[in-house]
């Protein structure tokens, strides 16, 4: 049997030969033969490839690899879904006899392991160059146990957990605030570095159980000590110094320089930290230290642990297209040369690599610089490697440092924490270079160099004083997210402040001002740093793309080079939380690259596919066929093709006093019986598509006897008056549909009778709803009759026909809805000034009308054919009636005709067209109003 370092040397050599494989059928066999090899097994001996089985419905199929009674393996290409392939190894089960059937199921892409262990249920996942570090997993290959290897959760509960609870208990002594802060990050800094060989390993944990008193009393003071000793020098220490605190490093100046108030331990808080003291803190990565050691500040933060830790993979998705793919590409280009001047173009990468910076002005607790740093490094380990494999001597030490690293924080507690990781992943690079080299490069303790992290509001903070943009690289992030309407007074001040709205108000969200704030940066120099930041996709949607893009690209000059479309931006760790983002990398347009990277997303929670195209719209389609891809549609109050005009139903403000239920309503009708004729059923987008009824007291054709002579209602009248004078509050105090009174509603309490906004419809006439699940294709809309009031929850059209009712609900129209229409929470806003006037309508003679006319009619038709469904039923997409699509289709299918003979492929593709035509139509105007006389002349 090998021994345990050298099947770890194999399997470093493993990781290494095949970190660029990824094609199963080419490969899998060479693979999993060196894979075996790694264990010094013959594969031959106990496995076999392609082995047949019979599937359900005796279907034929064939597994990559089987060791029977032992091991299956379901192979997959680089990139294509593991969770697929574990399905597809338990399909084969059924064919296999009971004997044979394997304990353990291993899905892998070549670049990604999952190792699924049926007998104890748990399931490992790593990558291929973590192989060396889970050996263990593969205990069964020489005839052992398989050992779970600790902290398999990315995000380390237990850890979290240790140092909450000693958080807690030190909090419930009252030492809090800033003390507190500073001695837990002190703390964590020196867990790690017992565990992980910066000091003698152990050292910390023996100190305090040989040297404090176990009720706790003197652990205070030691502490204090021993974090005055690692801000020494070993040089100035004084000779007399204990000799257990002689063996610990000197650390630096800063990280301990700063005299802190001491806690006042007991025996269960020394019994905890020794607990601490205990756990394996190498284990804990540096790319999730921060989010995860910022939870124990929080006990609710802590219940939901990592909720917000944004994941390398969606880290590497900012990054990746922003510099790290291109870097990546040069070393490969690099490698490849066989010239003399190999090892000087090799040493000039390493040398450009210590020469970029990184600037995060929202970094929180440093996830993106940490992962940014690890991969700088590792690619700068790869360049030593390489350059050593020559007979030229090239210098082993590392050149990139932690000081190219910046960031701003608004908390100080996560700006802290995010120099501890940085500091933490320098040291784990360091050893990872050691183990490849096979020697120790010198070490960089004491740290002399620090990450620059400022501890300041980065809306308020000039950047330049942070980092030069002439001395910048790349600027990127994950800034906070928070819509229009639920910033503070302060935000929503900074927003208007930072974008310059004068008297506009804007809509613009939090995230905007980091969007502006870099454009401005990068603008104040004649160097070209990237950006990327992450956002909420409603920057691409809605009013705030004419808000925001034109300032992006007139006011700053820039381009958008590459976008990732709308995703699920998710956590590796328990309640995650799962929103739906974008992301947008932006150069100035003198350096854009010719071809742009556009991510989509066909899963919004799986791989996206790339697309290379020449221009990116802000509506992140592809604006190659425009001759401005700068278009964005703007907010107009008519409709530009001459179509119906639509507008919002009535809204009164009231309370909810004039607003009752279908109960309600009947109770009312018993206790005021002249009531009837005042009572109308008020419809909005809910009870629209739920078949629900609502009624409305509509009192415009009452006269004052006949309100008179109805005390109810005059009550009603009463306190409709009290609300919008802000006197009482809304009728129902959980219902968030009535917004709090604001002076519009307090000049209309002298006219409590009256709507804010009163439409009272005299004939039947279209509904649309404001809003709608994103998970029906089509919009459902169709006609209501008086005596029914619309609400301002439906939009309506009056003199609407049938081959208007047949455009708007086709699946072209909803494909411009979901692009240019804005969202609330997840469903699709109908936006009349975005979505409904500004809409590309076809040229219609006559023929086309008469035939829209007939598809219209069949999809009503086909409604009518299922009574008792609401449209909630009949547009679910798992119970629409098969009737009722098809009639869909044959719409689709005819709109679509009506704007190319061609088909289009997706709705993708529907709305780049669509804004090409949109150009078509608005560029006269919008050149003639850019060109527009004034008294000085054309502008």
């Amino acid at each position: 049997m090998l021994s345990p370092n050298e099947k770890r040397a194999r399997a470093a050599k493993f990781a290494a030969d095949w970190k660029e494989a990824g094609y199963e059928r080419g490969e899998t066999q060479s693979f999993y033969n060196e894979f075996f090899n790694i264990f010094g097994k013959s594969r031959r001996s106990v496995a076999s490839y392609e082995e047949p089985v019979k599937k359900l419905g005796n279907k034929q199929g064939f597994i990559d690899l089987f060791w029977k009674g032992m091991l299956l393996v379901e192979q997959k290409s680089a990139g294509r879904s593991l969770a697929a392939a574990k399905d597809q190894a338990f399909a084969y089960f059924p064919g296999l006899k009971e004997i044979d059937l394997p304990r353990y199921i291993l899905a892998c892409d070549f670049q990604t392991f999952e190792l699924h262990d049926l007998d104890k249920d748990q399931s490992h996942a790593f990558g291929l160059q973590e192989l060396p570090e889970k050996l263990k997993l593969f205990a069964f290959m020489d005839g052992g146990e398989v050992v779970a290897l600790k902290d398999e959760d990315p995000v380390n509960i237990e850890a979290s957990e240790l140092m909450g609870q000693l958080h807690d208990a030190l909090k419930a002594s009252g030492f809090t605030g800033h003390d507190l802060e500073r001695f837990l990050v002190r703390l964590v800094f020196c867990l790690f570095a017992d565990d992980t060989g910066i000091w003698e390993r152990n050292i910390l944990t023996q100190y305090i159980e040989r040297r404090t008193a176990e009720d706790g009393s003197d652990l205070g003071p030691k502490l204090a000590q021993l974090f005055e000793v690692l801000n020494t020098n070993k040089s100035k220490r004084h000779t007399s110094l204990d000799e257990d605190l002689q063996e610990f490093e000197y650390i630096n100046g800063e990280l301990f320089a700063e005299r802190l108030g001491m806690p006042s331990f007991n025996s269960a808080m020394r019994a905890k930290l020794l607990e601490a003291c205990k756990f394996n803190w190498s284990k804990v990565s540096p790319a999730i230290f921060g989010s995860l050691f910022q939870s124990v500040m929080d006990a609710e933060k802590r219940r939901a642990i990592g909720a917000h830790y944004t994941n390398e993979q969606n880290i590497l998705k900012v990054i990746g297209p922003l510099f790290l793919d291109s870097l990546k590409d040069e070393l490969k280009r690099l490698k490849a040369r066989k010239d003399t001047g190999r090892t000087k173009a090799l040493r000039d990468y390493q040398s450009k690599l210590s020469k970029l910076t990184f600037f995060d002005p929202a970094c929180g607790c440093g996830n993106f610089l940490v992962i940014t740093y690890r991969e700088i490094r590792a690619l700068e380990t790869e360049v030593i490697l390489e350059a050593n494999k020559s007979l030229d001597l090239f210098e082993r030490e590392s050149k990139v440092d932690v000081d190219q690293f910046f960031g701003i924080e608004l908390e100080e507690f996560p700006s802290l924490i995010a120099e501890i990781a940085m500091w933490m992943m320098d040291h784990m690079m360091n050893v990872r270079l050691l183990d490849a080299l096979g020697v120790e490069p010198p070490p960089r303790i004491p740290l002399k160099k620090s990450p620059h992290i400022v501890h300041a509001d980065a809306l308020e903070t000039d950047w330049g004083t942070v980092l030069s943009p002439d001395n910048c690289s790349y600027v990127f992030g994950n800034p906070p997210f928070s819509g229009a309407k639920q910033q503070s007074d302060a935000q929503r001040a900074q927003v208007h402040r930072i974008a310059n709205l004068g008297k506009k108000k804007g809509t613009l969200d939090f995230v905007c001002c980091w969007f502006l704030k870099a454009g401005a940066y990068v603008n104040a120099t004649r160097k070209s740093p990237g950006i990327a930041f992450v956002a909420t996709n409603s920057i691409s949607q809605g009013e705030q793309v004419a808000e925001l893009w034109p300032l992006l690209f007139s006011r700053y000059n820039l381009e958008i080079a590459f976008a990732h479309r709308t995703f699920a931006w998710g956590s590796e760790a328990r309640g995650k939380a799962n929103v739906h983002v974008m992301i947008v990398g932006l150069t100035k347009a003198a350096v854009q690259p010719q071809e742009k990277r556009l991510f989509d997303y066909p899963d919004i929670k799986g791989d996206p596919v790339e697309n290379n195209v020449k221009a990116i719209s802000p509506y992140l389609f592809d604006a190659s066929s425009l001759n401005n891809p700068h278009i964005v549609v703007a907010e107009v109050n008519q409709p530009l093709c001459g179509q119906p005009k639509v507008i919002i139903g009535s809204k009164p403000i009231d309370g909810g006093y004039l607003i009752f239920k279908e109960n309600e309503a009947n109770a009312f009708r018993a206790r005021e019986p002249n009531v009837e004729p005042f009572l109308r059923p008020y419809i909005g987008g809910v009870e629209y598509l739920n078949g629900r009824r609502r009624w409305i007291l509509a009192l415009q054709n009452a006269s004052p006897d006949q309100i008179r002579r109805m005390p109810e209602v005059m009550q009603c009248i009463e306190n409709v008056r009290k609300y919008r004078l802000g006197e009482i509050g809304p009728k129902n105090s959980k219902n968030d549909e009535f917004d709090p009174p604001g002076i519009s509603s307090r000049s209309l309490a002298k006219t409590p009778t009256a709507f804010h906004v009163t439409v009272l419809p005299t004939s039947p006439f279209l509904a649309i709803p404001e809003n709608s699940s994103e998970a029906r294709e089509y919009l459902p809309i169709g006609w209501l009759e008086p005596p029914i009031i619309p609400s301002n929850k439906l939009r309506f059209a009056s003199n609407a026909e049938l081959s208007h009712f047949a455009i708007l609900t086709s699946r072209l129209h909803v494909a411009w809805l979901r692009a240019v229409g804005g969202k609330i929470k997840s469903d699709f806003q109908y936006s009349i000034g975005i979505v409904y006037n500004p809409f590309p309508w076809p040229d219609l003679d006559d023929a086309k009308k008469e035939k829209l006319n007939k598809l219209g009619q069949a999809i009503l038709d086909a409604r009518t054919a299922h009574p008792q469904s609401t449209l909630a039923d009949l547009y679910d997409p798992d119970t629409m009636p098969a009737d009722l699509r098809k009639a869909h289709e044959a719409n689709d299918k005819a709109v679509d005709y009506l704007y190319r003979t061609a088909a289009f492929a997706s709705d993708r593709e529907r709305v780049e067209f669509l804004l090409a035509r949109y150009e078509q139509i608005t560029a006269p105007a919008f050149a003639y109003a850019a060109n527009k006389p004034t008294k000085r002349g054309l502008r």
